[in-house]
């Protein structure tokens, strides 16, 4: 009887275990100390995730002497890929000066002048210590500003720990008014909307879900989600942690919409922790203390030196236009040279996203929505996931791929190539045909 795909997954776990002695050693130790080894469930896969000690430019180096092509980069955190000497000299620098100091500082001054010139939708911008702080404040934001309560997102979303739609279980949810629609689909979102009325505050939504499996909101969507808050006075959101690296002004200028408000995070930050939220000037000098009805908005590493030395050197000195539009080109020739793998090999694969960021998915027929991926067998994942490790490719369980400016014709390339290994060898197994 030929193997499964549960059967060869447990086969490349033996492989991957044998290969790793130090990691699960590691991983078992820590297991005494924190919940299943980590803090960041993200981070976890079977039978244990290996344990990083190192990063140089698009390369990580794993305990037991193991050397990837990042392909996952922090889940589009490292965008700018490990160990910049720009960067680090930037840190460097800002250290030496002292790395609480409780006040304004130039940097601050300078990176938020910088990211209001290059997201046009930003007029006043707020500093937190990530992007799920940022939604939260966007969202709270919003609901004290109309008066309203109501949340609208989209099944398959994701905006941090506590604001996520991408399974069932939403217990550790924030307990607003959530309303969850479906993704891409013009009918239900704007007539709830338009139901809605009052009750509704504002409409959250990324342009392309992340952590829902890199699915684009279609120009169509996106502009009526815009028409229909317009006309009933609820607040765009935009979430642009990921997208915002998409497009030199981030996605809203490549569809023509201004959001009321945008998110951002992750790679902003150069590498530290860093979110910000901004928009138009009347909701977001809202916090301005100046104001006898101000809104408070407090942080203690709001501005922490090292976030604003690294995200200033970041989006000023490297993240140029121009840099963030070779950057994209690179990943849509990734994307579209996967996709022809498949295409050509007649495989159940398909490899969705934009720009810089993508995931593989092991299933035929269109995928506009989160509920679609069901069709992807999850032993597939598996399998692709532990063979691409033992390959020495590092990219994220559900197939999530972002490319960094670090990365090489000659890294996408071997992307390609183990992808198109793994496709001749297991796609007759992944969609239930007799092996050849």
């Amino acid at each position: 009887m030929a193997p499964t795909l549960e059967d060869l997954a447990a086969e490349a776990a033996a492989r991957y275990t044998a290969a790793n002695p130090l990691s699960q050693a590691s991983f078992e130790r820590s297991t005494g100390f924190l919940p299943g080894a980590d803090t960041r469930t993200v981070n976890h896969y079977a039978p244990f995730p290996v344990t990083i000690v190192r990063g140089k430019g698009a390369r990580l180096h794993d305990l037991d002497g193991h050397e990837y092509v990042d392909f996952l980069n922090d889940h589009t955190a490292g965008l700018y890929g490990h160990s910049n000497p720009v960067i680090q000299a930037a840190i460097a620098t800002a250290a030496r000066n002292g790395l609480t100091l409780g006040g304004p500082t130039p940097n601050q001054q300078q990176f938020a002048e910088l990211i209001c010139e290059r997201f046009p939708s930003v007029e006043r911008v707020r500093f937190t210590n990530s992007g799920t702080e940022a939604n939260l404040m966007a969202a709270s934001l919003a609901r004290a500003v109309t008066g309203c309560d109501g949340v609208l997102v989209f099944d398959g979303g994701y905006h941090g720990g506590p604001l996520s739609f991408t399974g069932t279980d939403r217990r550790l949810n924030i307990p607003f008014p959530w309303i969850v629609c479906d993704f891409n689909d013009m009918e239900s979102a704007p007539s709830l909307i338009r139901e809605l009325g009052g009750e509704l505050a504002c409409v959250l939504v990324e342009p392309m879900l992340g952590g829902g499996g890199c699915i684009p909101g279609t120009h169509a969507f996106l502009a009526a989600l815009r028409d229909a808050t317009q006309r009933s006075g609820a607040l765009l959101i935009f979430d642009e942690v990921q997208t915002s690296r998409l497009a030199p002004g981030g996605l809203q200028p490549v569809f023509g919409i201004h959001a009321d408000l945008t998110t951002f995070g992750k790679y902003l930050g150069g590498g530290a922790s860093f979110g910000a939220f901004g928009g138009r000037a009347d909701l977001m000098d809202r916090f301005d203390p100046r104001r006898p009805d101000h809104f408070s908005h407090a942080g203690t590493h709001n501005n922490n030196v090292l976030t604003m030395a690294a995200g200033l050197a970041g989006l000023r000195d490297l993240l140029t236009p121009a840099a963030v539009r070779v950057l994209n080109h690179r990943g849509d020739a990734l994307r579209d040279a996967l996709n022809a793998v498949a295409t050509r090999l007649d495989a159940p694969a398909q490899v969705t996203g934009r720009g810089s960021i993508m995931n593989v998915h092991f299933q035929r027929g269109p995928i506009r929505r989160h509920a679609d991926l069901a069709a992807t067998p999850q032993a597939a994942r598996d399998l692709f996931h532990l063979e691409m490790l033992l390959a020495g490719i590092w990219i994220a369980r559900r197939g999530f791929i972002s490319v960094s400016l670090a990365h090489e014709d000659e890294d996408c390339d071997r992307l390609v190539a183990e992808f198109e290994s793994f496709l001749v060898q297991h796609a007759a197994t992944i969609e239930g045909r007799p092996t050849p």
